[in-house]
């Protein structure tokens, strides 16, 4: 299939997968707020533009679909049966993106974490998670201020 083949409704529902502003990013930026936690969004200074950015602890925070960045062991993370020869080093691609923006990052002196389009859609596994970033930044967790 060439790409003059392409179904342009297919195209059309592609075109608006957004990169920022998602339903996970929003979750997890509300829970780091929640916690006290002010944060930059998507520096383009820093490699692979993280979706979080916690200057203060040199901390960076992806939000990872599991789809596109081919989380493992996941079921969000289908292989299309359409066009491999297009999807399959697409996919890779991004996975070795990834791995080089971490790299590059830590090479930097940043801690990188990454949290999973899956986590963020049971609210318990994303709680624990931010929990568990939350306490590592000092050793123990940031006290949550009062809503009011």
């Amino acid at each position: 299939m060439v790409k003059d083949d392409v179904d342009p409704r297919r195209s059309a529902l592609m075109s608006r997968i957004r990169s920022s502003g998602t339903a996970p990013e929003l979750a997890v930026r509300r829970m780091l707020h929640a916690n006290g936690l002010r944060f930059r969004l998507h520096r383009k200074d820093l490699p692979g533009r993280p979706d979080i950015v916690l200057p203060r602890h040199r901390l960076v925070i992806f939000i990872h679909g599991c789809f596109w960045h081919q989380h493992s062991d996941c079921r969000l993370a289908s292989k299309p049966k359409t066009r491999p020869d297009y999807w399959q080093p697409k996919l890779a691609g991004n996975v070795e993106r990834d791995a080089r923006n971490t790299s590059a990052l830590q090479a930097l002196g940043w801690r990188v974490e990454t949290i999973w389009e899956c986590d963020t859609r049971k609210e318990h596994l994303l709680r624990a998670r931010i929990d568990g970033i939350v306490s590592s930044l000092n050793g123990s967790p940031l006290p949550v201020t009062p809503q009011g």
